[in-house]
This record gives C-alpha cells, sequence and structure tokens, in this order.
C-alpha cells in the first residue's frame, strides 16, 4: 500500500447526496440537495467531476465521466440524526445509537430558570425558529429589556442571539459556557451556539463572531488517536468546536468557506504529518438553512473552482478525501438538516480510480484513516485503504 504522509479530509457541510431509505422517518422524503443545487445556472462541478463525482451512486444526473482521476464512494449514516456533531462525531469513528435530545416545543422551565439565575438575565422566545426570523421578531425587545433570545431548532441546539451593543461577544460566550455546564444528562444537547448580531430594527444582521460550545464526544475518536500516536491534527474552521477541542494540535478558526480554502490552501504549503481536518459551513449556514438555492450552488461552483488549483498544492504522499456530514436541501419547505447519504471523493497522485459503491458508514473514514496512519485500533468502520491506494 502506498505510504501516505499527509490526508485533507474536507467537509462540505450539508452537501448530501441524496435521501436515505429511512428519510420519511425524519421528515425529509424526497431531499436531495445536490440535485437541488445542480438545477442553478450557477452550479458548476467540473473538477469534482474529474475526480469521479457524477459516478457516486445516485449522482449520475451530474453526467458520468469515463477515466476519473480519482476515487468515490457513497456513505450512509449508521446513527441516528441527521446534524453536524452526530455527522462529524461518526466521520470520526463513533456510532451514535440514539439521537440528542431536540426540542420541539422549547426548553424546560427548569432549565431556564437556572440559566436566568446563573447569567442575571432572563429570557425571550425558547422556541424553535429561523435564526434570522428570531432576531427580527424579538430583537427589538432584546435590545429594550437585555433580555437573551434563547431558541433551538430541529436539531439539537441552544441557541442564544444577542445584539453586540448590548451583551459584548466574550459576556455572551461565558453565557454559553454556562448554558453547556447546566445542559447535561437528559438535556445534553449537542451544541450550544453564540449567535451575536449588530444593526437596528428591522435591519438586523448576524455576525461573523458565531462560536459553538459542542457535547464532548462520548468516546475515542480517531483525532485522539492520531494525537496520542504523535502525529498532527490541525483543525480548520469549526472543527475545534464540534470535538470540543479533543484531539486537536492546532486549530484555526475561519469565518467563510472562503477563508477556509484559503487558510487550508496556506497549510498545504507547509510540512506536517497528519490530518488537516476543514469545515466549510457556508453551503449550510448561509443557504441550506436560508433556502437559498442559487446562494448554495454559486457556493459549491466557488469551491469546485479552488479545487482546481488545490490538487496541483498535492505532493506524491498527500490524500485529499472530500465528503458531507449531512444534507440541507435548500429546494424543499423545510429551513432544516435533511437525512441524506453523503458523497465521498478522494484523490491522490496515482490512486486507484475505483468507484467503492455504496458504504455503510461514515466511519470507513476513520477506519481508513487508522489503517493509512498505522494505528491499531477498533473503530466501527471497514477500512478502504487498500482498496484506493
Amino acid at each position: 500500500m502506498k505510504k501516505i504522509k499527509r490526508v485533507f479530509l474536507i467537509v462540505l457541510d450539508s452537501v448530501g447526496a441524496g435521501e436515505m431509505p429511512d428519510a420519511a422517518d425524519y421528515g425529509d422524503a424526497g431531499s436531495n440537495t445536490i440535485r437541488s443545487i445542480s438545477r442553478s445556472d450557477k452550479f458548476s462541478a467540473v473538477n469534482m467531476k474529474k475526480l469521479g463525482y457524477g459516478n457516486i451512486d445516485g449522482l449520475d444526473f451530474l453526467g458520468t465521466t469515463e477515466n476519473q482521476l480519482g476515487a468515490v464512494a457513497r456513505l450512509a449514516e449508521r446513527s441516528r440524526g441527521k446534524d453536524t456533531t452526530i455527522g462529524h462525531w461518526e466521520i470520526s469513528g463513533i456510532i451514535s445509537e440514539s439521537p440528542l435530545p431536540t426540542y420541539p416545543h422549547g426548553f424546560p422551565q427548569e432549565v431556564l430558570d437556572e440559566f436566568s439565575k446563573q447569567t442575571g438575565r432572563d429570557v425571550l422566545c425558547n422556541l424553535p425558529y429561523s435564526g434570522t426570523e428570531v432576531i427580527r421578531d424579538y430583537g427589538r425587545e432584546h435590545m429594550e429589556t437585555g433580555k437573551l433570545i434563547v431558541y433551538t431548532s430541529a436539531d439539537s441546539v441552544f441557541q442564544i442571539a444577542a445584539h453586540e451593543d448590548v451583551v459584548d461577544v466574550q459576556t455572551l460566550y461565558e453565557y454559553c459556557r454556562i448554558a453547556r455546564k447546566i445542559l447535561v444528562g437528559k438535556n445534553a444537547v449537542g451544541r450550544v451556539i453564540a449567535r451575536p448580531f449588530k444593526g437596528s430594527y428591522p435591519d438586523f444582521v448576524r455576525t461573523a463572531n458565531r462560536h459553538d460550545f459542542s457535547l464532548e464526544p462520548p468516546k475515542t475518536t480517531i483525532l485522539d488517536e492520531l494525537k496520542a500516536n504523535g502525529l498532527d491534527v490541525i483543525a480548520v474552521g469549526k472543527i475545534n468546536d464540534i470535538f470540543a477541542g479533543r484531539g486537536i494540535t492546532e486549530f484555526i478558526y475561519t469565518h467563510s468557506n472562503t477563508e477556509g480554502m484559503k487558510v487550508t490552501d496556506g497549510i498545504a504549503e507547509k510540512a506536517f504529518n497528519g490530518l488537516c481536518f476543514v469545515n466549510l459551513v457556508d453551503f449550510d449556514m448561509l443557504y441550506g438553512h436560508r433556502n437559498n438555492v442559487e446562494g448554495y450552488a454559486a457556493a459549491f461552483a466557488e469551491f469546485d473552482s479552488w479545487l482546481g488549483g488545490f490538487l496541483l498544492k498535492l505532493g506524491d504522499d498527500d490524500l485529499l478525501m472530500i465528503t458531507a456530514d449531512h444534507g440541507c436541501d435548500p429546494a424543499t419547505e423545510s429551513t432544516d438538516h435533511s437525512r441524506e447519504y453523503t458523497p465521498l471523493v478522494m484523490y491522490s497522485k496515482d490512486i486507484k480510480p475505483v468507484n467503492l459503491g455504496t458504504r455503510s458508514s461514515f466511519s470507513d473514514i476513520a477506519a481508513t484513516l487508522a489503517e493509512i496512519f498505522g494505528i491499531k485500533t477498533v473503530t466501527p468502520g471497514e477500512s478502504f485503504a487498500k482498496n484506493i491506494l
């Protein structure tokens, strides 16, 4: 098997590859994120298709490629869920048998009472809400009273919105840390999210100072194993937040896909031995949840254009893996994540240009990383390293 020194694992957040067989159980029958954005004139996948993107099971509507340059697969999610935390955990080798708690009717009063007691501020809303609509509907009252806007979504999240002129960003982060300590046991939500905003009514806008405070992974991940074995684990974007800092040797926060790609370019220019794990969140945060098909398609085209140049930066002992963590079809009525397969595209010089079909778990990625780096560990996934290298 070919020796690999550096792996670049890039998660295109929410770029799902079509409904899974149990999608209807999650209210997601018919969802297909890639199909929806591919219908836009702004969509382009020239470089992804060269690698074999259209050859992935269920993506032949993109047009197939006879002589693909990469290796491809479609991944099923074994975990019970469809959110960022569970998706990334499964990529890292953890199967979640039970979904994280959600709150379609708001959080229990005892949670809010304790939160208000520790922060000294009352709360507004306490309902599932669109992030942009909640600041429009409650922003003015928040500014007049100082009460914190607490809301959730279909995902396992406790979100706190506050105007930066009312609550400075660092104080908002401290409120999130308080919530994170409260939300344990049966109320152990996947993420507590700071949602600062600015502006004046009715034109409030969210700022780039979002910050996630995630539940710590319940088991050892491949990131933990890599770090314990003296390898580099460089996190780009919200990866460090998703894993609560566990198994990370270096992290760089980013505020956009464009910045994330630029940072990844920079990392490719330096020597390291291990994993560079990247999350590009704009697909999900800016376009999927806002049902913005055109913006989503344009963002994909921007990534695809960048990819052409990034491939040229890869050395003989580098491996690129591009995947997703769930879907978020912007063409459906829902503004929430969707239960979808995820695509996997891989490239290395002299890679075997194979189609691995549909795999049974995202955790095959973790198993493959373990084999590539010679780590003896037990993961629920099955390595495909020898199939591609």
